[in-house]
């Protein structure tokens, strides 16, 4: 691999000589072999948006060269589609401002145009990575500037249409199941009987929920600390920059971003984004409840519940033929840890850092761009290859209401808790359902029993 020489304040770099990165980007790069973990695309793709909404700013304020700034603004829309990902090389714990990563978006960009003019990369001529790409910029805001747009994308553009699709297809179970009557259950253990649709008309409502949550998450992500430079007091930046910059931003996202109200608040913490996370774990705790309750609900097929029938995705073992299982809802329960021990990464990285910086920036970045996107590829996986598979075992559903003990429950209006009680336990001993013993001992008239016992009548139905 051959190498060319770049210069920092500190002194000289070697620098991969097809790499379009600097000295700056090559020094984190040697200091930072830790996980090799690299920032998703779409964080790479925010940073180039924030870096071309900054050329266009500067241009019409007329602190930019229109020309040079044309091409910066070419380069970033490289780096916007994808074009440029293999320059950006740097692992995500570094430095806690996110600086490195700033500055290798400045390097490439610089180093890009360079080229492109006909000039040799790290030369800083005509394009300066500093001057130029980074004109009216610090790390401190371009970088959470950039993680709030990582964010609101994915929860805009993907995860709160997931969300619909899957909260539209448990309502269609709802309405399939509605007048499938079965047993309900507390504390795992038998209770008067409810309507499949009512279960999945919770989880419906459970999703409906999360929504809201997230789209109140999403209104504090939509103001951006551009313009608020090193600390919050917008130095080295013309005043009218952030508008100008952020509405580009606007126009290239499709989604309304606005100046942070307060710059300090903006900079100094990031309570926006542990926020989000907070609904993005409560949506992982319900998700958890539908995936294990399907997958309860599934169990068998003889050895366990069996009310549920999953669809066939997969064989289920290497060693005993014919096995299936429910793979689908297991690989959900899975995201939703992630996501919650994620919450827990996050909040720690939020209150993390002293008087105008929040110095965790990187791994809060970088945390909540992988909950957003595993929790929508979690959402689809779920929805397409299971809940709307699923089928219900009726004839199963009546079997369990029939047998059940938690049907002596509506008698006690009629005959008193103690004799309900009494007929329980017989029914327990013997092995009889309770519409037998009933019939056997007279104490209610047939028809009478017929109607207590009738267990759509228990769902409110």
């Amino acid at each position: 691999m051959s190498l060319r020489i770049e210069k920092d304040s500190l002194g000289e770099v070697n620098v991969p000589s097809e790499m379009f990165w600097g000295a700056q980007t090559q020094r984190a790069l040697d200091n930072f072999k830790i996980s090799g973990i690299k920032f998703q695309r779409e964080f790479i793709r925010a940073l180039g948006i924030v870096k071309r909404a900054a050329a266009d700013a500067n241009i019409r304020l007329g602190l930019l060269d229109p020309e040079l700034g044309k091409e910066i603004m070419e380069v970033a829309y490289e780096i916007i589609k994808g074009d440029l990902d293999e320059q950006f090389p740097l692992d995500v714990f570094q430095t806690g401002s996110g600086t490195s990563f700033n500055m290798n978006a400045n390097e490439v960009i610089a180093n890009r145009v360079n080229v492109k003019l006909g000039k040799k990369p790290g030369s800083k001529f005509p394009v300066h990575p500093n001057d130029h790409v980074n004109m009216g910029q610090s790390s401190n805001d371009v970088i959470p500037t950039a993680i709030h747009i990582a964010i609101a994308e994915i929860v805009s553009w993907f995860l709160l249409p997931s969300l619909a699709l899957l909260q539209e297809s448990l309502e269609l179970k709802r309405d399939e199941f509605d007048e499938i009557v079965k047993l309900g259950r507390t504390h795992l253990q038998d209770a008067i009987p409810v309507r499949l649709g009512q279960e999945f008309g919770g989880y419906a409502e459970m999703i409906k929920k999360s929504i809201k949550r997230i789209e109140t998450g999403l209104e504090g992500l939509m103001e951006l600390a551009l313009g608020g430079t090193a600390v919050g007091t917008g130095l080295n930046t013309h005043s009218d920059f952030p508008e100008i910059a952020i509405q580009v931003i606007s126009d290239l996202t499709n989604i309304k971003f606005s100046e942070a109200s307060d710059h300090f608040e903006a900079q100094s913490n990031k309570d926006s984004v542990v926020f989000m996370s907070s609904a993005y774990k409560t949506l992982a705790v319900s998700l958890s409840k539908i995936a294990n309750d399907i997958r309860w609900a599934g169990s068998g097929p003889f050895g366990g519940i069996g009310e549920l029938i999953l669809p066939e995705v997969q064989p289920g073992s290497s060693i005993m033929p014919g096995k299936i299982n429910p793979v689908i809802p297991e690989s959900v329960l899975q995201v939703s840890a992630k996501v919650i021990g994620n919450d827990t990464t996050i909040t720690i990285c939020g209150q993390s850092g002293n008087f105008q910086l929040n110095t965790m920036m990187p791994l809060i970045g970088f945390t909540s761009i992988e909950s957003g996107l595993i929790l929508t590829n979690g959402i689809n996986t779920l929805r397409e290859k299971c809940i709307s598979g699923l089928k219900a075992d009726i004839s199963r559903c009546n079997e369990l209401v029939e047998k059940s003990l938690a049907m002596v429950t509506s008698l006690t209006p009629e005959i008193g808790y103690d004799a309900a009680s009494n007929i329980a336990k017989e029914a327990y001993l013997t092995g009889r359902t309770i519409r037998e013993i009933l019939k056997e001992k007279n104490l209610i008239e047939k028809k009478k029993i017929e109607e207590l016992l009738d267990p759509m009548k228990m769902t409110g139905k």
